[in-house]
């Protein structure tokens, strides 16, 4: 009798097993890691005290009663009577319009010149970035130096050429205390805007500078007709920032002048302050602070408006 034995079969398990994920190649758990920084700071630094100012608007908290009562738009009809707050909002918006047009201009010029190609342009771009990356109240008590009212080294210089018999007490005067303010303020931010339009020439085609030379265009043709188009995006979203950045400053106002002479340099940030921290009022503080909210939002989207406009046609 034969048997048939039939070859036994065995199952090879395969070695190779599926590579194991690690949490640091999963994009999308990264992405959330990388955010949260982030979305901690906006939360805790803008949204938080964002909320509590409406709130505290609505209330009579005080730096000696801290406990919350609400008393509606009592706070609101109160500075509506005060005529230093219109004195502020004034301030604020010719502070703002004018700063952002000089810082847009002197910007765009700027980055002109830093894009050239010439000997010594990184120690030059240094140079420029300097008065933004120095702390605004060191600078600005530099400048409370120069602009000294009776040792101003500016004066100085001026009455030695001839220009000046006196000294001009720059701080002194309401029209020169505003426009102080604003030379400072500019000065500052200047540097900022130029940076950005800068990353606007560098990203236009050589090519395109190139062509219009081969056909005969001058500079200011140039200039006018291909560069400032195609940067408009980015000297708008400049001038956003500079929007921004000078509605919300009250820096350069309080070293310079404490919003004198008699409120002539007075903003709303500053006049907050003196409100809501020196007056200890910190309900009516909020308040004032408040408006600045409509103000930058309005800004914000008609520049970001007029960007998408740009983009599309």
């Amino acid at each position: 009798m034969t048997q048939t034995i039939t070859p036994r079969t065995s199952t090879t398990r395969s070695s190779a097993h599926a590579p194991r994920v690690r949490w640091t190649d999963r994009e999308g758990l990264l992405s959330r890691v990388f955010l949260l920084p982030t979305v901690v700071y906006i939360v805790g630094l803008v949204a938080v005290p964002f909320f509590l100012a409406i709130a505290y608007s609505f209330s009579d908290v005080t730096a000696g009663q801290p406990s919350y009562d609400f008393i509606g738009v009592r706070n609101y009809v109160r500075i509506f009577g005060d005529p230093v707050f219109w004195k502020s909002l004034q301030n604020t918006l010719v502070f703002t319009v004018i700063s952002m047009l000089l810082i847009v201009v002197f910007g765009k010029v700027l980055a002109n010149i830093l894009v050239a190609d010439f000997k010594g342009k990184w120690i030059v771009r240094l140079l420029v970035l300097l008065p933004w990356t120095t702390p605004v109240s060191l600078s600005a008590v530099a400048w409370l130096w120069l602009l000294d009212s009776i040792y101003s080294p500016i004066d100085y210089v001026l009455r030695n050429v001839g220009l000046i018999d006196s000294n001009l007490y720059y701080l002194g005067q309401p029209k020169l205390a505003m426009a102080s303010v604003i030379a400072v303020h500019v000065w500052r931010l200047v540097p900022l805007a130029a940076v950005i339009i800068m990353a606007g020439l560098i990203a236009i085609p050589q090519e395109i500078n190139e062509q219009a030379q081969v056909d005969g265009a001058g500079f200011w043709r140039r200039f006018f007709e291909i560069t400032v188009p195609m940067c408009m995006p980015v000297i708008a979203v400049a001038g956003l920032f500079g929007a921004i950045f000078t509605a919300t400053d009250m820096t350069v106002a309080y070293v310079l002048t404490r919003g004198g002479p008699n409120n002539a340099t007075q903003v709303l940030s500053s006049w907050a302050f003196f409100k809501g921290i020196e007056g200890s009022d910190v309900a009516q503080g909020a308040a004032i602070a408040l408006f600045l909210f409509p103000l930058l939002l309005a800004a914000a989207i008609a520049i970001l408006r007029v960007v998408r406009k740009m983009e599309v046609f």
